[in-house]
């Protein structure tokens, strides 16, 4: 999207990390510096006042972790972590962070990260709407590996629930793309007409359904056992569209 701009504030405990970073921002034509911040609490305190798009956030601070902060933050506020420890990797994951960058990095890698922020905030302003599918219902954006994937609503066959992770079978694809988030959640955004609960770990797409065995669903030869909770929704769908 041309002319977009993401303001942004660098949170980091160290005056030298804080200026490196600071030097990349403004190298950045999209990117415009809202603030410095030696301190979670400092940031806090400015963002009481004044609303961000993106923080440049270090996770080893003082008093106040980058990881502890970034729970409190709205979730218009997106957060790219800066750190010296990779173990925090998947910590960064969980509370979605748009990137995650090991230092000491360099402007290609700081640039590649917030390209991914550019990214997103051009399909959230360019569609008016933070949900993750579209108006139209035609796809889904979720993320995966700290990268944001377009998905094709055509294009899955069903979805997988594991505990806090999904997994997203496709056409066409042996390996399922596995994100961060819940088969409920998901549910209510998925089309009706299109998509079935039909387990507590299942949702299927109903036009994948190839075929129907007592009480089990195949689909592209995965056998999905149809649960008694959710067997009187799925008949009623058969019966609807039997000749």
């Amino acid at each position: 999207m041309e002319g977009i701009r993401i303001t942004c504030v660098i949170v980091d405990d160290e005056p030298m990390a804080l200026n490196l970073v600071e030097s990349y921002v403004e190298k950045t034509p999209y990117l415009v510096l809202k603030k410095k911040c030696s301190s979670a609490i400092e940031a806090m305190q400015f963002l009481n006042q004044e609303e961000v798009d993106l923080l440049f956030l270090d996770i080893q601070m003082p008093d106040l972790t980058g990881l502890e902060f970034s729970k409190m933050l709205p979730k218009q506020t997106r957060v790219i972590f800066t750190t010296a420890f990779d173990q925090y990797a998947l910590e960064g994951f969980k509370v979605e962070a748009l990137d995650y960058l090991l230092k000491p990095f360099d402007y290609a890698e700081f640039l590649a990260a917030a390209n991914k922020a550019f990214e997103w905030f051009s399909l959230v302003r360019g569609s008016n709407k933070p949900s993750v599918v579209s108006d139209k219902k035609e796809f889904l954006f979720v993320k995966s590996e700290y990268k944001q994937l377009r998905i094709k609503l055509d294009d899955v066959l069903y979805f997988e629930g594991l505990k806090d992770y999904i997994k997203i079978w496709l056409k066409d694809n042996p390996k399922p793309i596995l994100t961060l988030m819940s088969l409920k959640s998901l549910e209510e955004e998925l089309p009706e007409e299109n998509f079935m609960r039909v387990h507590r770990s299942f949702i299927v797409s109903l036009k994948n359904v190839e075929v129907i065995e007592r009480s089990q669903i195949i689909i592209n030869n995965q056998r999905i056992t149809v649960s008694e909770q959710y067997k009187p929704k799925f008949l009623d769908f058969i019966n609807n569209n039997s000749l």
